[in-house]
C-alpha cells in the first residue's frame, strides 16, 4: 500500500496511513474534513471559547463573543458531525472586513479547522466586496505563548501586522494584521 509522505522541514516527516495522521515527534491525529456552515449557534460558541482558557479565560468576554454569535455573521465548522470552531465576522465598510472571532475547540486544534474558517470568511468577504479582510490579536509587546502561536497562524494563512496599538481591545497591546483579498 502506498503511504503519501510530506516533508515539511528537514527531520519532519509527515505520513497518511489508513485515516490516521502520524508525525515525527509521536503525533497520532486521525485525519477528517471539516465543513463549514454559515449560521448561527452561541452554545456551540460558549463550548468551544471554554475549551481554550488560555485564550478565553475571562467570563466576561467569553458573554460578550457568545452574545456576538447570536447576532454577527458567524461561520461554523464541523467535523464528524460536531461543531469544532467557529468564526465571527463585520464587515464595517463595502472595502474591508473584520474576522471578530476565530477559535477552535481544544481537542482539535490543528486539524486544519482554523484554516478552513478563515478561507470561508474570506472568500464571504470577497463575495461582499470587500478587498482587505482584518482581525486584532494580543499583540508581541506582551509576552504570551499562546498568543505567539496564533499571530505564527495568522500569516501562515496570509495576514500581515500592520499596527500594534495599545487600550483599543482591551488595556494591553492589540495587533491590527490585514489581508488582501
Amino acid at each position: 500500500m502506498a503511504c503519501p509522505l510530506t516533508i515539511d522541514e528537514p527531520f519532519v516527516v509527515t505520513a497518511e496511513i489508513s485515516g490516521l495522521l502520524s508525525t515525527a515527534n509521536g503525533e497520532l491525529r486521525r485525519v477528517t474534513e471539516t465543513h463549514v456552515d454559515r449560521r448561527r449557534d452561541p452554545s456551540a460558541t460558549d463550548r468551544i471559547l471554554r475549551s481554550l482558557p488560555a485564550w478565553f479565560g475571562i467570563e466576561r468576554s467569553i458573554r460578550d463573543y457568545v452574545a456576538s454569535a447570536a447576532i454577527e455573521d458567524s461561520f461554523l465548522a464541523t467535523q464528524d458531525g460536531r461543531t469544532i470552531g467557529v468564526a465571527l465576522a463585520k464587515q464595517h465598510f463595502p472595502e474591508t472586513a473584520e474576522l471578530t472571532l476565530l477559535a477552535v475547540h481544544a481537542d482539535v486544534r490543528r486539524s486544519g479547522a482554523g484554516t478552513a474558517l478563515v478561507e470561508a470568511v474570506a472568500e464571504a468577504a470577497r463575495a461582499a466586496g470587500a478587498s482587505q479582510l482584518a482581525v486584532h490579536t494580543v499583540g508581541p509587546s506582551f509576552e504570551s505563548e499562546p498568543y505567539a502561536e496564533t499571530r505564527a497562524f495568522y500569516r501562515r494563512v496570509g495576514f500581515l501586522p500592520l499596527q500594534e496599538l495599545h487600550g483599543i481591545d482591551w488595556d494591553g497591546p492589540t495587533l491590527i494584521f490585514v489581508r488582501h483579498l
